[in-house]
């Protein structure tokens, strides 16, 4: 079974988190032949939504990895982990290039009118700007020109990263609806695991 992973799991979650955008993409076919889709009366306010909703629930993924491999002790998870904070970054350029070109037809005085007059807007270009740094230094190069220690320390910035996601998603959704709760309320469990753990190793070393 150990090998069997080793050859096929990273392929196969490659697949898995691709679906979401070869799905939309069928649905983008099924219009342009004159087929009712999924997308609705607006697609294109349901391509930005599906992209925003799918690239924070990547986000949440990569965060649940430590975690999961906590509690089943199955190291070998951590592997993905690097692949599916990737696909995290791709989602949200995906997004962005389609509010960008799709709603504001690629006009950047557009754009920084956006950003300067909706918070959630602001908080997204944020959280889209420190994802940056993190995708350009997601390589075994980059690790080691940076240092293990340093390399950790950027990549903390994942945590506010996510938590703009989540705010970014509650200040554009329109009315009281579930999912950006629930996606605050699987934050809230990811980030208190990490908590309670740091707790717990500092208090093991007598520094709590």
């Amino acid at each position: 079974m150990s090998k069997l992973w080793d050859r096929w799991g990273k392929p196969l979650v490659f697949v898995a988190l691709a679906l979401p955008l070869l799905w939309l993409l069928w649905q983008w076919g099924l219009l342009f032949v004159g087929k009712p889709g999924a997308l609705g009366a607006n697609p294109i306010e349901a391509t930005n939504r599906f992209l925003g909703d799918t690239a924070l629930r990547v986000l949440l993924l990569t965060l649940a990895v430590t975690p999961f491999r906590d509690i089943t002790g199955w190291i070998k998870i951590t592997k993905l982990r690097r692949m599916i904070g990737l696909f995290t970054f791709f989602y949200v350029a995906l997004h962005l290039t389609s509010y960008f070109g799709m709603d504001l037809w690629f006009s950047l005085s557009a754009l920084l009118k956006d950003i300067a007059k909706r918070t959630y807007i602001t908080l997204g270009m944020i959280a889209f700007g420190l994802l940056i740094p993190l995708a350009l230094t997601s390589t075994n190069g980059m690790i080691r020109r940076l240092g293990p220690k340093r390399w950790r320390r950027l990549h903390m910035l994942v945590y506010p990263i996510a938590m703009l996601g989540v705010l970014h998603h509650f200040l554009m959704i329109k009315g009281n609806q579930p999912a950006p709760w629930v996606h605050f309320a699987i934050l809230a469990v990811l980030l208190g695991w990490r908590i309670v753990k740091w707790y717990q190793r500092n208090k093991a070393s007598g520094k709590a």
